[in-house]
């Protein structure tokens, strides 16, 4: 494991450097992702940061919640209209995805519902195992998923809106308080194994959100985690997507990631349709909403959205609402699907 864990680093590092070399968009991101995909593709032995990349994970948590103060607060019934939009996006979303993995694909019953379901990736492996559903294929559909929508929306973030997706996420460490930093970090790791301990779902990101939300607004947090935080997140939040294609079969490539990279192209299109509704009825600006509507991985939608500069409350309390309604409906809609 250890070997494994120091070549997939590596690897990541590489991928870094080469898109920093040529200035390519969320280098940190982008590169250590791709690099680990291509390497597991060509057979490599990979493996995941364990518990430090899940710690790392935890700054963007931080991030958003230090992004919530009263104002923010303030603001929030003005979404309501476009929060109210999310119930029916999962529901044409899981109304053309349950029928393409299941008939197109052959998929059996909780493998295609829960590789149609737009969740976070980790809850739609539990649910879907437990439910009885192909792990392996659940894993490949959701990481394809992810690695094509967070791949594609930063070229149309640089070509359409013109943004330098290459800049810095924030501020550096040293123009930061120590103080701030260690406060940062202790939110992080305490609303971590808080969000644990009471079954918080996404703990590693929600818990410390919250944490760091009631800090913010008492004062005591008063600024975003420094960029080199935030990089190291976007580092190993690219190694955890690349490393889920190692040891990957012909026929998984055939057909798992096939359904994968299909089913992802056909949610791009619904997204924008949503994202342009949305823009069009005034309910938000439009990067906001293309940042919202995206059903990418939470961390990295949430990655994205802090280097575009986009309102993070209004992205997040999107995200949280699309996972929340998939995971309090998806195992129940699953048991009324299956016995029909």
């Amino acid at each position: 494991m250890i070997p494994a864990r120091l070549a997939t680093l590596a690897t990541a590092l590489a991928g870094a450097a080469l898109f920093i070399g040529l200035g390519l968009p969320l280098p940190w991101l982008l590169g250590p992702m791709l690099a680990c995909l291509l390497a597991a593709l060509a057979g490599m032995r990979m493996a995941g940061a364990g518990p430090v990349g899940t710690f790392l994970r935890t700054i963007l948590g931080v991030a958003v919640g230090a992004s919530i103060t009263p104002q923010v607060l303030a603001g929030l019934p003005a979404m309501a209209t476009s929060l109210a939009v999310v119930p029916l996006f999962i529901a044409v979303i899981a109304a053309v995805g349950y029928p393409l993995l299941r008939r197109g694909f052959g998929l059996d019953h909780p493998t295609a519902w829960y590789g149609a379901m737009p969740g976070g990736l980790q809850d739609m492996l539990v649910f879907g195992e437990e439910a009885g559903g192909d792990i392996r294929a659940l894993s490949l559909i959701h990481a394809t998923r992810i690695l094509v929508i967070v791949t594609v929306a930063p070229l149309i973030l640089t070509v359409w809106w013109g943004l330098d997706l290459s800049q810095p996420p924030g501020a550096p460490i040293a123009s930061m308080g120590w103080d701030q930093i260690a406060l940062m970090l202790v939110a992080g790791l305490a609303g971590w194994k808080i969000g644990e301990r009471v079954g918080l779902f996404g703990a590693s990101i929600l818990g410390p959100m919250i944490l760091t939300a009631g800090l913010s607004l008492a004062g005591l947090i008063q600024t975003r985690p420094p960029a080199e935080m935030i990089q190291a997140a976007q580092f190993f939040i690219g190694i955890a997507v690349g490393a889920k294609y190692a040891g990957i079969t012909g026929r998984e490539l055939r057909v798992f990631v096939a359904a994968g990279l299909l089913y992802a192209l056909i949610l791009a299109v619904i997204s924008l349709i949503f994202v342009e509704a949305i823009y069009l009825l005034g309910l938000a600006p439009a990067l906001d909403a293309f940042m919202a509507f995206l059903p990418g991985g939470q961390a990295e939608m949430v990655v994205i959205a802090i280097i575009a500069g986009a309102d993070l409350a209004y992205v997040v309390s999107h995200h949280i609402l699309r996972i929340v309604l998939v995971i309090v409906l998806a195992p129940l809609a699953a048991r009324l699907f299956g016995h029909r």
